[in-house]
């Protein structure tokens, strides 16, 4: 549009007219927008509120356009409020029709975008210039409050929902999530029924395919996201009709499948999708099959192929998988096997190519770079087994031990809890181990973030699973820190450590090393509190180190036998077995101290149960000590 052009349309007040009534429509399709039901829905509401306020000034100007005429320059605001306007009611109708995971996921994204588009119509207000039009003053006052919360809103970013994040953490970190956590999470998503998922798939797919190259971590995250709440809701929300479970009979939709998921060539569900040099998608049989029948050209863009060559399109088999397993499809299955019989080669469905391209990042990144990269590969590695096997082989474990000692306290985090994910593997405990990581991850434990102890001391008691990473983790020196985890740390903290600290202590060296870092005291403290939820931890631990001369004499001296007759008489099997077990060590030798107080607590009585009714280790250590306590009775004072 050329000046002359551009003076003409600002004079014409038909063009006034239609710049505000085209405000005036755009306004109400955003006021009819549906109330926004996901994570965005405060940013969402805030911008529909403030936008539905300008209305009065369009109304009033087109009502009185007869008297007044909108200079150039408040006629050019105008135009760009309308753009940006639109603008906002694009972004509106896209959380309103998007994935509610990606929303979630992508959080910031979401809310730098509401805080630029804020800032555009600020912007644009600012040129109407309103304060010179002849407007009424009640209408005058409502759009310059309007004017001011756009100014106010620019200057901050919303907050970010607290609670989401937790929650969305500890479902991302935990095998097994609390079951409140779910549900307030399935509340906060508003994803609360099957139903609300089979809807959140199709926006879910559709919105991976279209920002694919752009997903980042965030993929694996929303798949991770999407199976725990579809098995979390399945359980809680199962929506079968009683009256076809009374008849015998389960009725089981036939969802159609997406188009994206079709093979452009054969129409069928795809098994094995790869992209050729165009960029499309299509079965492996298929285009391999054209290809084979001499064709040089794309069968959907009819472009010439630049090669033959043909790239696993790994995240459209993910999101296949998925989408099989939501709608209870069976998974499509291919000839590959996970190990070529020929070559000997990996055949494992990870993506390789991906996974080099996150250690560049992890190697020579920035900070924020390796910071994401050590999250990709923990959320990689947590994935399935493939991905710890390619991971590991890719060299990523000597470089995740690198990134243990990061000043960054997430990097750490990521890196400690990749490396637990990664040791589920048998072969990669040993590589972990071998590669250095048990220093590093002790003094993750000794200074680390709480988040990156309790994780290291988790990945500790993975690696003790082999006998011989017993004596190496307890001579890198983790048992003492170990201990202060078991007495600082949350609650889950408190589990992980007791349960490292027990099995690092079936090495007998390992005993000594806990006692003399002062196992005992919090052991026994455990036992004494009321509500009992670290009783079975505390008298395994006792138990164990009860096998050692220095740990009998350590838990002798705390006064044990009254705490460990009430647990006889009133605790649950497995931990009446493990009592009887630490009474039965206290009780051998020559000092018969605890064999005569035992007696006066009416032990013999309880350990007669015991000896009848408890299980098989029980009976044994019970029926000992009962002879014990006779030979005692048979002594001469």
């Amino acid at each position: 549009m050329n000046h002359d052009q551009q003076e003409q349309h600002s004079s014409n007040p038909n063009n006034h007219n239609s710049v505000l009534t085209q405000l005036m429509s755009v306004v109400k399709e955003i006021s009819d927008l549906p109330d926004c039901k996901n994570s965005s829905n405060k940013m969402y509401s805030n911008l529909v509120r403030r936008i539905k306020l300008l209305n009065p000034l369009f109304e009033e100007l087109i009502d009185s356009n007869e008297e007044q005429e909108l200079s150039d320059d408040q006629l050019r605001g105008f135009e760009s409020l309308l753009g940006s306007v639109i603008s906002a009611k694009k972004l509106l109708v896209w959380v309103q029709e998007s994935s509610k995971l990606y929303q979630a996921v992508q959080r910031d994204t979401v809310s730098s975008e509401f805080l630029r588009l804020t800032g555009e119509i600020e912007a644009a207000l600012s040129k109407v210039a309103y304060d010179r039009l002849d407007l009424p003053e009640e209408v005058k006052e409502q759009i310059e409050l309007v004017h001011a919360q756009f100014k106010r809103a620019v200057s901050r970013m919303e907050s970010s929902d607290l609670q989401l994040e937790m929650d969305m953490t500890e479902v991302q970190d935990k095998a097994d999530p609390d079951a409140a956590v779910l549900r307030r999470l399935s509340e906060n998503l508003h994803l609360r029924t099957l139903e609300d998922l089979r809807i959140e798939s199709r926006a879910f797919h559709e919105t991976v395919i279209a920002n694919s190259l752009d997903m980042g971590g965030s993929f694996e995250i929303m798949s991770s996201l999407f199976r725990t709440l579809n098995d979390y809701l399945l359980t809680v929300n199962p929506e079968v009709d009683m009256c076809d479970v009374e008849k015998g009979v389960i009725k089981h939709r036939s969802p159609v499948i997406p188009d994206d998921f079709r093979c452009p060539i054969s129409l069928e569900l795809m098994k094995d999708p790869v992209i050729v040099s165009t960029g499309q998608t299509y079965e492996r049989s298929c285009i391999q099959k054209w290809i084979d029948a001499g064709q040089k050209t794309c069968p959907k863009t009819q472009h010439t192929l630049l090669h033959t060559a043909l790239t696993p399109n790994y995240v459209l088999k993910s999101l296949i998988t998925l989408w099989c397993e939501s709608n209870g499809i069976e998974l499509p299955r291919t000839q590959e096997t996970s190990r070529d019989q020929r070559s000997g080669t990996s055949t494992s469905s990870c993506d390789q190519a991906a996974i080099a391209a996150v250690l560049r990042k992890l190697a020579n990144g920035s900070m924020e770079e390796k910071r994401a990269a050590s999250g990709e590969l923990r959320l990689l590695a947590k994935r399935n087994a493939d991905n710890r096997i390619c991971i590991a082989e890719a060299g990523a474990i000597p470089r995740l031990i690198k990134s243990l000692s990061s000043p960054d306290p997430r990097t750490q985090e990521h890196a400690v809890t990749a490396l637990l994910n990664l040791s589920i593997n048998d072969v990669n405990k040993g590589i972990i181990v071998n590669d250095g990581a048990v220093p590093e991850i002790v003094q993750v434990l000794k200074s680390g973030s709480m988040e990156a102890r309790e994780n290291a001391a988790a990945t500790l008691f993975s690696l003790s699973v082999v006998d011989d990473n017993k004596v190496a983790i307890g001579a890198a020196g983790a048992i003492p820190p170990l201990i202060d985890l078991l007495i600082q740390g949350t609650p889950r903290g408190k589990k992980d450590a007791a349960t490292a600290i027990f099995n690092l202590s079936i090495y007998q060296g390992n005993k000594v090393r806990a006692v003399r870092a002062g196992i005992v005291d919090p052991v026994m403290k455990f036992l004494k509190e009321a509500d009992g939820w670290m009783v079975d931890e505390a008298l395994a631990i006792l138990a164990i180190i009860a096998g050692h001369p220095e740990g009998r004499a350590a838990i002798g001296q705390a006064d044990p036998i009254p705490l460990i007759i009430e647990l006889i008489r009133t605790g649950s099997p497995r931990n009446r077995e493990n009592a009887a077990a630490v009474l039965w060590s206290l009780c051998l030798g020559v000092d018969t101290t605890h064999l005569k107080l035992a007696k006066e607590l009416n032990g013999d009585q309880v350990l007669k149960e015991l000896s009848e009714n408890g299980t098989e280790r029980a009976r044994r250590k019970a029926s000992s000590v009962l002879e014990m306590l006779q030979r005692v009775d048979e002594t001469p004072e």
